[in-house]
């Protein structure tokens, strides 16, 4: 179980972040004003050596977010997983990281797309018992019909949570990626700072 004494909390938002998007920022904004006890969201862009389509540098997608997260003092960067010479596991990542942040009660963010996958991630049960998940709803997912129908994440729900007020951040990066190379503007979908970034150094095209 997670230790109740850690009355603050750090939540752990992996992702390609390829590029980021307003609507990452918006999520993260909108847990930290939902939950008094987050009191900061941690961006952990995936190691380029993860398998993925049209993945860009690591360089750039950590300069991308970096650009966003130094004007919000609740938000942050992680070259965690990065500057690992493999890509790391997320309960890897997540261990590490409440290595470092000992005051801290250290979270996760999860897609219910992603949360149907669970059980097949790397120590499923360590991972589940030792972090609360906060639960992100993913297009039309229902996810108490995801927990019910996995004896899994039913027999460990008490370590999920859900959120009081639907959050929905559908929008993909695949689409805004599609938008640059077709030509388009992408303004209002991504942070003004990341589409400086892109179109000086003609990212995606």
């Amino acid at each position: 179980m997670v230790e109740q004494t850690k009355k603050k909390q750090i939540v752990v938002f992996g992702g390609c972040f390829n590029p980021p998007l307003n609507s990452h920022f918006l999520l993260a904004q909108q847990l930290i004003n939902e939950y008094d006890k987050i009191e900061k969201i941690i961006f952990v862009p995936v190691n380029s050596k993860y398998q993925k389509v049209d993945l860009i540098s690591n360089e750039h997608r950590y300069q991308m977010l970096k650009l966003v997260c130094d004007q919000n003092e609740k938000f942050e960067v992680s070259r965690i997983e990065i500057d690992s010479p493999r890509q790391l596991y997320t309960i890897e990542t997540l261990l590490l990281l409440q290595e470092k942040y000992r005051n801290y009660e250290v979270a996760f963010l999860l897609g219910s797309d992603n949360l149907k996958e669970l059980s097949t991630w790397q120590r499923p049960e360590e991972l589940i018992k030792k972090f609360s998940i906060y639960v992100n709803k993913r297009a039309e997912d229902d996810i108490e019909e995801i927990i019910a129908s996995d004896n899994f994440l039913k027999r460990n729900q008490n370590q999920l949570v859900l959120s009081k007020n639907e959050i929905k951040t559908n929008l993909s990066s695949s689409f805004v990626r599609r938008k640059i190379k077709e030509g388009k503007s992408i303004k209002y979908l991504a942070p003004e700072e990341v589409i400086l970034y892109i179109t000086k150094h003609q990212l995606y095209n």
